[in-house]
């Protein structure tokens, strides 16, 4: 777990996968903590942000642009051969862009856990929690 009262994320128990969830001031900071979480779920080891790339995705309501959104994360790893470490989300009428930044996967440095196959929809919430904070959560297949 890391981050501030405001700001972080974590991982919580699930039986055969791992949660992942994050939190913050607006929906946008917790999709980026919950994007944190998921290369922490990948790597210990710090991912340099050396390069952009820009995401973008639409759904018709928040939990199911947060499956988009990690999805479309995993896609660019896949793709590119690379991990992110920094994140920048922008929400607007149910779509997300986004920049994210990272570099080429180096496994003797990062020393990857887990290959991430995808986000589901087990224990998928975004929501206000009561203290006024975000928070945004699922499953990520491992």
């Amino acid at each position: 777990m890391t981050g501030s009262s405001d700001r972080g994320w974590e991982h919580f128990p699930h039986d055969a996968d791992i949660g992942i969830r994050g939190w913050g001031p607006t929906r946008e900071s917790a999709f980026e903590e919950t994007a944190n979480a998921m290369t922490a779920a990948i790597t210990t080891q710090p991912v340099e942000g050396a390069e952009t790339v820009i995401i973008s995705c639409a759904a018709p309501d928040p939990e199911l642009l947060l499956v988009a959104w990690l999805n479309a994360l995993i896609y660019e790893m896949a793709s590119r051969s690379m991990l992110f470490g920094a994140f920048s989300v922008g929400i607007a009428d149910g779509t997300l862009t986004a920049e994210a930044r990272g570099e080429p996967i180096d496994v003797a440095r990062h020393k990857p856990a887990v290959e991430v196959k995808g986000a589901t929809f087990t224990m998928l919430n975004v929501a206000r929690r009561a203290d006024g904070l975000w928070r945004a959560q699922c499953v990520i297949d491992v």
